[in-house]
């Protein structure tokens, strides 16, 4: 079905664009179709959908999936949702928080097993990340649209200037990488930077055999005070001496001038086995 002219049924329904909720819409038809390919969404699949905003990305990923249930926190699009969601009828609007439902409340909403894609708002980009990838949740992969600036975070190796806490975190839960960088004229309205599209492949083993508190507990902790070094920022967060936070450090086999920044994942892991006794 081609897509409907999105500005002019906004115009029509009268809605007006909330800055509080981040509210920048596509409707770019094979910008739209190329962020379902890269999420690789077929009729097999369950989609979990978080901002339904005008409703365009969700019917494209309606015209690939077997199912699309879509959370919106803002009931005033309702009528503009009647109109571009019209007639598909494999897509469940459902005007609720996500960040406010229990795993078991989204689990009787969207099942046991399901994929996400999203064009995210800034201000909820990282809390969902991480309330997906921590949650006992079965999420196959993560597809989403994020400012350029956080995408280069969440996807940064060791050595980048981009490396982060939030870097480590979904490396210890999966792998993520860039598909595509979309400008900021696709949106409208247009916001005032870029934005990237992220797909993020889950695999919650990769922590098996660690202590997951723990290394989450260290990693934060490294990051905490990036200016510091590893010892005095382990010395603070694990409440012990700086000699021993030093001994610790050596003993795994790092520099005791080291700083968090200049760990790898499998240095946390490492590192972590000085803590867990």
């Amino acid at each position: 079905m081609e897509q409907p002219n999105l500005k002019d049924i906004i115009l029509n329904a009268g809605f007006k664009f909330n800055k509080n909720l981040g509210q920048n819409f596509i409707s770019d038809k094979n910008l739209l179709d190329a962020i379902v390919a890269d999420s690789g969404v077929n009729e097999n699949d369950v989609v979990v959908e978080i901002g339904t905003g005008g409703g365009t990305l969700t019917r494209a990923l309606s015209e690939k999936a077997g199912r699309v249930i879509s959370f919106e926190v803002d009931k005033t699009l309702k009528p503009v949702l009647d109109v571009t969601l019209a007639g598909a009828n494999n897509v469940e609007v459902v005007f609720k928080d996500v960040l406010k439902m229990s795993d078991e409340e989204l689990k009787s909403v969207v099942g046991e097993r399901f994929k996400l894609v999203a064009n995210l708002p800034y201000y909820i980009t990282t809390p969902l990340i991480m309330r997906l990838i921590e949650s006992e949740l079965f999420v196959e992969t993560i597809t989403v649209m994020v400012q350029k600036e956080v995408a280069d975070r969440l996807v940064a190796n060791v050595g980048s200037k981009d490396y982060a806490s939030i870097s480590l975190a979904i490396q210890s839960y999966g792998e993520a990488h860039i598909t595509r960088t979309v400008k900021r004229d696709m949106f409208f309205p247009k916001p005032n930077v870029d934005s990237a599209v992220v797909k993020i492949t889950l695999d919650k083993t990769k922590l098996d055999g660690y202590d997951k508190e723990l290394v989450h507990h260290l990693i934060r902790a490294a990051f905490a005070m990036r200016r510091k070094t590893l010892v005095n920022n382990l010395s603070v967060a694990f409440s012990i001496s700086k000699d021993e936070a030093t001994k610790k450090v050596t003993d795994a086999g790092f520099a005791p001038l080291i700083r968090g920044e200049a760990l790898s994942l499998e240095n946390f892991l490492t590192l972590s086995r000085q803590f867990e006794n």
